[in-house]
């Protein structure tokens, strides 16, 4: 089952991207067609998530938020909710992502209100995960995905309403990955937290690698055992490159 499930390829654009962002959306949608072995999504900010779905109803490429609030709706000035998200025609969210965690100071039982207010929404979650370079050096890489994974992710997950993404922090926007050991041993890792928890249902949930994913070594990370796809950062904001890291897997 490890790799027979189809992949997800999701960019996420973080804090970038402006309406004149809407030509490279574009182009990522013209070539969309010729992805065969992958399903397709972007993430813009928030202040994109209507325009960009609007043009791609009817494609192959699917469009999410990055963040949303656990409430669906009331006073929380400057917060938008999962079911805002769904309205502007959004079919995942991004929770937990390690910038949230450490810009914001996002709890494990914070990220599995955000997870259970996606699904009250009708969307996806898509959960991150990840260890920093001070915790890998010290041998707690497993404890601390485990540790998170047991606290961020609601009861009654399944692979229609969970993705989880492993993102070693040290890896996001640095340019260095672990090596393919590294990754087979958290994702199967993950893959055992997931079954043991939620049985059939735990074999079945696509888990993305994220951290520096680019063309260059897309194909070699798809390859590896319980990698399911990729959360892509930098990569994502430029079509050619993130179609070409579809194409690897």
């Amino acid at each position: 089952m490890t790799n027979t499930i189809r992949p997800l390829i999701a960019g996420n654009w973080k804090m970038n991207g402006l309406t004149s962002s809407m030509a490279e959306f574009e182009a990522m949608l013209a070539g969309a067609g010729s992805v065969a072995k992958a399903d397709l999504l972007v993430c813009p900010p928030a202040t994109l998530v209507g325009s960009f779905a609007a043009k791609a109803r009817g494609s192959k490429v699917a469009v999410g938020a990055q963040d949303c609030h656990p409430k669906a709706s009331g006073a929380h000035t400057g917060d938008l909710s999962a079911e805002m998200f769904k309205d502007l025609g959004a079919v995942a969210i991004i929770v937990g992502h390690s910038e949230r965690r450490a810009d914001h100071g996002e709890t494990d039982a914070l990220i599995r209100q955000k997870a259970e207010a996606a699904w009250r929404a009708g969307l996806t979650a898509i959960v991150c995960i990840g260890e920093t370079r001070e915790q890998r050096d010290a041998g707690k890489t497993l404890d601390l995905c485990g540790t998170q994974l047991k606290g961020s992710l609601p009861d009654g997950s399944t692979s229609a309403n969970l993705v989880v993404a492993y993102e070693p922090v040290w890896a996001i926007g640095t340019g260095l990955t672990p090596t393919a050991k590294d990754v087979e041993e958290v994702h199967a890792f993950i893959r055992g937290v997931l079954t043991d928890r939620f049985k059939g249902e735990g074999e079945k949930v696509r888990i993305l690698y994220g951290g520096s994913v680019k063309p260059s070594n897309a194909a070699e990370l798809m390859a590896v055992a319980n990698v399911n796809g990729a959360l892509v950062g930098g990569a994502s904001l430029n079509a050619s490159d993130f179609l070409a890291i579809a194409a690897g897997c």
